[in-house]
């Protein structure tokens, strides 16, 4: 039985260590992720979402993420990366392509046929622009940039074998570079918000569209369309989209230091590198999904190949070109971008 003394003792106890327990509560955060994809993709559960499961592991609970895929917290896609800067959300995962020209120098990275594996290539990308564009992206804190698999072309009713099967079609593009690239490959380039894509195909608004295998299942693609054509990977896919991680600086600067720590840990290099690698996870099973199907896949290769990459390469010109003007060594830039890809394809 306690004595008056010892409830006295203890509810001194209690009292002073208050303070210490309201300071430990305001230790544990609530972070708002917002992205356009749906909760369901590939890339939500392969990379974004084990991202930040990780991220609460090692802050053994204390940072939390309120989830809102789909642009549920609102606006455009094109968006996102004002929300972070502007304290909308706390972190986002975008697309730098879904606002042309305005982070020309990353475009780099969306040439025809730079890349083939997105491990590598995210390693590059993190470094390119830390050492040639960091100031495009002012006004967050940068935690990753990366890249997808490869991407492919998945058409409703003709085989792409070769260029000239591209002519007539009307094919959606996800950014600047790429509907550049239909554009001279003889396509019709059509841009287009990756939720349109599925009405876009069954009503035949668009003929095909370019996305990486992994996209595939989570908006039905393979129910849409009967033909998919991808590169064989010895000679580079035909093209990859950028994506960038960002925290809003405010939310970042307010974290106790070794909170702050703990998303440092989760930010760089080898976070762009885990990414990449985890959304091209996805490419694998979703292909099985369209093969399983009945759907007719193609690979090229051999002449077919470098005859895309000569129609293709007006969009590597005209980029250099367009850096030029800006003021920027173009050729350097996409030397260096190449360089990287080749150092971190060889670590």
């Amino acid at each position: 039985m306690f004595s008056r003394r010892t409830l006295l003792q203890s509810g001194t106890a209690v009292a002073l260590g208050a303070p210490a327990l309201i300071g430990f509560a305001q230790q544990s955060v609530t972070l708002r992720f917002h992205t356009f994809v749906t909760g369901t993709s590939g890339v939500w559960n392969n990379a974004l979402l084990p991202w930040m499961q990780k991220i609460q592991n090692e802050s053994g609970g204390r940072i939390r993420f309120e989830h809102f895929p789909s642009m549920q917290l609102g606006g455009n896609p094109g968006q996102l990366f004002d929300q972070a800067r502007d304290g909308l959300a706390d972190v986002v995962w975008a697309m730098p392509g879904l606002t042309p020209g305005r982070f020309p120098r990353s475009e780099v990275y969306e040439l025809p046929f730079m890349m083939s594996n997105a491990g590598a290539t995210s390693r590059a990308f993190w470094e390119y622009i830390q050492t040639h564009a960091a100031d495009e992206f002012r006004g967050v804190r940068s935690l990753a940039f990366h890249v997808h698999g490869p991407g492919v072309f998945h058409v409703r009713e003709r085989a792409i074998t070769r260029p000239d099967d591209l002519r007539g079609l009307r094919m959606r593009g996800p950014t600047r570079m790429i509907t550049a690239l239909l554009g001279h490959l003889g396509a019709t380039p059509v841009g287009m918000a990756l939720p349109q894509i599925p009405e876009a195909l069954s009503r035949g608004v668009i003929d095909g569209t370019m996305i990486p295998w992994e996209i595939v299942p989570s908006i039905r693609v393979q129910e849409m369309v009967q033909f998919h054509s991808e590169f064989d990977p010895a000679g580079g896919a035909l093209y990859t989209t950028t994506f960038v991680m960002a925290m809003n600086q405010r939310r970042y600067d307010a974290l106790p230091p070794d909170l702050k720590r703990v998303i440092d840990a989760n930010t760089g290099i080898e976070a762009s590198a885990a990414l990449g690698r985890g959304q091209e996870s996805g490419d694998a099973p979703a292909r099985r999904i369209a093969q399983e199907r009945g759907n007719r896949i193609n690979t090229i290769r051999g002449v077919e190949a470098q005859e895309f990459r000569r129609q293709a390469r007006p969009v590597e010109v005209n980029w250099v070109q367009d850096m030029d003007r800006r003021g920027f060594n173009g050729r350097e830039l996409l030397a260096n971008a190449r360089r990287l890809i080749e150092k971190h394809s060889r670590a």
